[in-house]
């Protein structure tokens, strides 16, 4: 049996916050999140062992790569500690994420650091959109679009239409505002002070206008600087850290179950592999479906909450009917009953989400795992889910190219 990865907790950044505007660079966003990881958790620099950093384009927004170099430089106890870097779009915190939790299954380290991490608010919105269509295919897809990823999920829009009737935006409207309302509660969420009305969720082209397609503005997740951090460990590991501080293994968190797959790159080619199954996207469900089989659990019902990849109001839709809280096809009804509300019986997002919190790229796995812990551990605060005891988690990248899901449960 793999060794069991226990999370000890961490720590994000505000996501308000505009850091070429105070004249600070992506190296100040890292560092501020693993000092304010380790004060969260009592931890030091000398007990970290190995580093893995999520980010997607720092070469094209900050022209930096080599982001590893970066850690080894932050204090001198790091100097040393293996580091890698991983890509994979909006899912590289996940993947950083997957790297560290193999290396303590494998008895390789006994605590590792994922820190995910974007800086994307220094260029104007056009050229943002244009960095992260890298995510897509170059020169095949979406090439006439203004806004490719808009367009992309306009035509996921379309072929959820096509199979199983036109899709209501009134229920993607209000997957957004249920996103934003949560994020209200969210101390770090980059909307927490926005405002809107009674038609900002609406098919109202004034207050809440068209982007591509059938995709609004308030549809859509944001362009966000931030950076995430978590500490994961073994059991060796966690059993002393507990001890230490006069706690109780039952007061961490642990990774239950993980899925882990690639669709291929363009969105046409995963729609053609989806025409015989009942779903839209199936690998998404079938990854979803993995994280279950490892967690020994084979219900979303058996889950408290989830928290899911919503860069725009459709791809929460689809994770509804992809996670099984519905029938292929029929995530309207999860949104039209409450389900998902804060207050449901499975909410979606307490959070805030990718809409309501806001959307580091590389960030945004770690900063899922990191409110998986706070949920199970009841530290949550405003956003806490009463009772919570175990967590899912869908983080993709691309157009549901890369795929990845957690389940996160109280320690045992």
């Amino acid at each position: 049996m793999p060794e069991p990865v226990y999370i000890l907790g961490g720590a994000q950044t505000d996501f308000a916050r505009n850091w070429h505007r105070e004249g600070l660079g992506i190296d100040a966003m890292m560092a501020e999140a693993l000092e304010a990881g380790l004060q969260s958790t009592s931890l030091e620099h000398r007990d970290i062992q190995s580093v893995h950093v999520g980010n997607f384009t720092a070469e094209l927004f900050c022209g930096q790569g080599q982001l590893g170099g970066m850690v080894a430089s932050m204090h001198p106890d790091l100097s040393g500690v293996a580091t890698s870097r991983h890509e994979a779009a909006c899912a590289s915190g996940s993947m950083a994420i997957l790297a560290a939790s193999a290396e303590i299954e494998a008895g390789r380290y006994d605590l590792v650091c994922a820190l995910g991490v974007e800086y994307m608010r220094n260029v104007p919105g056009q050229r943002a959109a244009e960095y992260l269509g890298a995510a897509a295919w170059a020169g095949r897809e979406w090439q006439d679009a203004t806004y490719l990823w808009p367009a992309a999920f306009n035509d996921l829009i379309s072929a959820y239409s096509e199979k199983y009737g036109t899709v209501d935006y009134s229920h993607l409207g209000e997957i957004a505002r249920i996103n934003y309302e949560n994020a209200r509660r969210n101390p770090n969420a980059q909307s927490r002070k926005w405002q809107f009305n009674e038609r900002s969720f609406t098919e109202d082209d004034e207050a809440n206008p068209v982007i591509e397609g059938r995709v609004r503005r308030n549809d859509c997740g944001q362009v966000t600087d931030g950076a995430a951090v978590v500490f994961l460990a073994s059991r060796r590991f966690a059993e002393a850290y507990v001890k230490k501080r006069g706690l109780k293994l039952s007061d961490l968190a642990r990774i239950e179950g993980w899925g882990h797959r690639t669709a291929p790159m363009m969105l046409r080619e995963k729609l053609n592999e989806s025409r015989n199954s009942r779903y839209v996207l199936p690998q998404v469900h079938q990854t979803i479906r993995e994280s279950f089989a490892r967690a020994g659990i084979d219900s979303p019902f058996q889950l408290d909450a989830i928290e899911t990849h919503d860069c725009f109001a459709m791809t929460e839709y689809a994770a509804i009917d992809s996670y099984g809280i519905t029938e292929p096809g029929e995530s309207w009804k999860a949104v039209e009953d409450g389900t998902i509300a804060a207050n449901g019986r499975l909410p979606v997002n307490p959070s805030g989400g990718l809409i309501g919190l806001g959307h580091p790229v590389g960030a945004t796995g770690v900063r899922m795992m990191l409110d998986g812990y706070r949920q199970v551990t009841g530290q949550a605060q405003d956003c806490q889910v009463e009772g919570a005891r175990r967590l899912g988690l869908l983080n993709i990248g691309g157009s549901t190219t890369t795929i990845a899901s957690f389940v996160v449960g109280q320690a045992a």
